[in-house]
């Protein structure tokens, strides 16, 4: 008989240490609806910050990245003291709002959402006053993302970009980079404009030459569960060469589910298993490596 593949919750994992604590450096609580399967439990933003708390997350930096997000998470951010706010339009968010739709040059379509009433100006004033909130310790994601879309989406995306770098720097907050298949470019506006004292890529996903540059330039690299899939090789290495006080750990829940979860819901309780696989990578221990990154979190985003 054919096993069932099985598609809700992980199991918690395995308890860390006596004390050790992590912090998951980019979440999004109460979006577990796009990934459940039908009948699945919904949790509330409270259930998933008692679960992270059982398994030895004790903070989060939640990501606001739309527009309708912006006012749950400052609402989210001020009533629970485990939670800071980090503040943006994602870059596919931006096209939407400047009301840019075509196909990209290898013919993929853009993903199939209405475009924004509000335009990418507004939304940006409304990131703005969000990010000057006091429980609003970043600016992001932001960033590029060339996986869709052609010319006109790229550059509206290079705009959005560069006033959320702008803004970071005005404020003297850290900034969370999204970066996909925009490597080359993203670095290139970061060393053209010149990126903020702290400059973050969210979800890591170059490799070991890319890490260097990263870490040469005094940027840090925030890693998910990715670097615990089988063919990321490119991941690892990077993780390996990049030194540990540039390093921070994250879910992007309820996305990227690591592994042997892959395609199952994520939550920030799961972020023990990509502290492991750090800590095995590099040969320390995964009691090292929760006191550096939780450490180095706390000193990017201040005390919380």
């Amino acid at each position: 008989m054919a096993r069932t593949r099985e598609r809700g919750w992980p199991p918690a994992p395995d308890p860390l240490g006596e004390g050790v604590e992590l912090v998951d450096n980019h979440t999004h609580l109460g979006s577990a609806v796009d990934v459940l399967p039908a009948g699945e439990q919904v949790p509330t933003a409270e259930q998933e910050i008692a679960w992270a708390r059982a398994a030895g997350v004790t903070r989060l930096v939640q990501v606001a990245c739309d527009l309708d997000a912006l006012q749950p998470g400052l609402e989210l951010a001020r009533a629970h003291p485990e939670v800071l706010l980090a503040v943006a339009i994602h870059p596919n968010e931006a096209v939407l709002h400047a009301g840019v739709h075509e196909v990209a040059p290898d013919g993929l379509e853009p993903d199939p959402q209405p475009r924004h009433a509000t335009s990418l100006a507004d939304a940006i004033d409304a990131v703005v006053r969000a990010a000057r909130e006091g429980r609003t310790r970043a600016v992001g994601e932001t960033g590029l993302d060339f996986y869709r879309g052609g010319e006109r989406a790229r550059e509206v995306q290079r705009e959005s970009f560069r006033a959320h770098v702008a803004l970071a720097k005005e404020l003297g907050l850290p900034l969370q980079i999204h970066d996909r298949e925009a490597h080359a470019e993203v670095i290139e506006i970061l060393l053209a404009d010149g990126a903020p004292d702290v400059t973050v890529f969210h979800c890591f996903s170059g490799d070991a030459a890319m890490a260097r540059v990263c870490t040469e330039q005094g940027w840090y690299l925030s890693i998910a569960g990715p670097v615990t899939f089988k063919a990321n090789d490119d991941g690892r290495d990077a993780v390996r060469v990049a030194p540990l006080s540039r390093l921070l750990l994250e879910t992007d829940a309820p996305y990227l589910t690591p592994h042997p979860f892959r395609g199952r819901p994520n939550g920030p309780y799961l972020l023990p298993h990509t502290a492991r696989e750090v800590a095995r990578v590099r040969g320390e221990s995964v009691e090292h490596v929760a006191a550096v990154t939780t450490a180095t979190a706390v000193e990017l985003y201040g005390p919380w």
